[in-house]
């Protein structure tokens, strides 16, 4: 038998924590309001744009909808180069293949977001925008990259999906480029009951131009604009987030001291985890550590411990068997491909106690010591 009972995430004990509400917002959804269409999800948008401090807001079925209509308005056509990372969630690069562009990856920095020096040395004719990917919570470093994209003439969009909250210099997560695209998937911190997602743009049109597409183009009931898609967010969903957007401040707060506490305790010649600058407001959506060597074997000496954790992402996408045709290899990205073998991602989740923290903290600590001695008694 296991000695600890740690789980990666607790969805059931956030519904646990919000039955008798969020039920009661539920049910008025099945019983008072339309299914799609509602004036809810109106007034869900006018509080996400207010909340990431943009004009607008304009929500969608998933985040990869939101990056590929960001994309689509903004005038990314077939053949632009898009750069962005390697080391992301596959989605960032995939919205660019599926809309014809060409994804273009440049490196990372050791806080795993994109370095925009190697952004500046991807830049071609043919490049038209750059997707930065605030990846763990941090946002990247978006003063150097507005100012590349100024330079040359880009696009700068965000991939915001694991950064709602977060701030840089003082500006939020979908305030910066000229399109925000967050995720509400139920792994999110702001979270649906299922996919869903929106930008964020301080552009008329774009936002315009989304809230046709998304509904097949269509201007009104009768009338085709321009060939669409369904990528509506149902007012089911709208409403779950309405009722958890109140709370996310909470959920965050929660996130932060748990990711504090690690910073505080876990500190190891082994274990890496960036610092949290004065300039960033990290919401961690995930807290990683980067181990060196041993990554594997200390997931597992966790796992059969009973404390669950994960890899975000174990294979760079350049490397993914889908990525053939882009022409990548190994050793084109070796600070990606360097962290991929490092990269662990402990439980941060907002209903973690301290005794299990205390417990993950202990547990890591042991094996690293553990191998350190080996290693010692071996050299010697």
């Amino acid at each position: 038998m296991a000695a600890y009972s740690i789980p990666y995430v607790q969805v059931s004990k956030q519904y646990e924590e919000e039955r008798e509400e969020l039920e009661a917002v539920i049910r008025d959804v099945l019983a008072n309001r339309s299914h799609v269409g509602d004036k809810l999800v109106d007034e869900l948008e006018e509080e996400l744009a207010s909340y990431c401090e943009a004009k607008y807001a304009v929500t969608l079925n998933s985040g990869t909808d939101a990056l590929m209509l960001a994309m689509l308005t903004a005038g990314i056509k077939p053949g632009d180069e898009v750069i962005t990372p390697p080391n992301s969630f596959v989605a960032s690069t995939s919205a660019i293949v599926h809309i014809g562009a060409k994804p273009v990856f440049a490196d990372v920095l050791p806080d795993q977001n994109i370095d925009p020096d190697a952004v500046e040395a991807a830049i071609t004719p043919r490049t038209k925008a750059i997707m930065a990917v605030h990846l763990t919570g941090r946002i990247c470093q978006m003063d150097k990259l507005q100012g590349i994209a100024d330079k040359h003439g880009l696009i700068l969009f965000e991939d915001a999906a694991q950064s709602i909250g977060s701030r840089y210099n003082n500006k939020k997560s979908g305030s910066f480029g000229k399109v925000g695209c967050f995720s509400t998937h139920p792994l999110k911190n702001l979270n649906a009951c299922g996919d869903g997602g929106f930008i964020t743009t301080n552009s008329s049109e774009i936002a315009l131009r989304v809230r046709r597409l998304r509904s097949h183009g269509m201007s009104d009931r009768v009338t085709v604009e321009e060939w669409g898609l369904v990528s509506r967010m149902d007012t089911l969903q709208a409403a779950i987030l309405q009722f958890r957007l109140k709370r996310l401040q909470s959920v965050i707060d929660r996130r932060r001291a748990n990711a504090k506490y690690y910073q505080d305790n876990l500190r190891h010649s082994g274990i890496f985890f960036p610092a949290c600058r004065k300039e960033e407001y990290n919401t961690f959506h995930t807290f990683v550590i980067q181990v060196e060597n041993h990554r594997d074997a200390l997931q597992q000496y966790l796992s059969e411990l009973g404390v669950k954790t994960t890899i975000h992402y174990p294979i760079p996408i350049h490397l993914q068997p889908a990525a053939k045709t882009l022409g990548y290899k190994q050793g084109d990205f070796p600070v990606t491909e360097a962290q991929s073998e490092k990269i662990l991602t402990l439980p941060v989740n907002q209903y973690m106690t301290r005794a299990d923290q205390d417990a993950v903290i202990k547990e890591t600590l042991v094996f690293m010591e553990t191998v350190a001695g080996a290693s010692r008694r071996k050299i010697g």
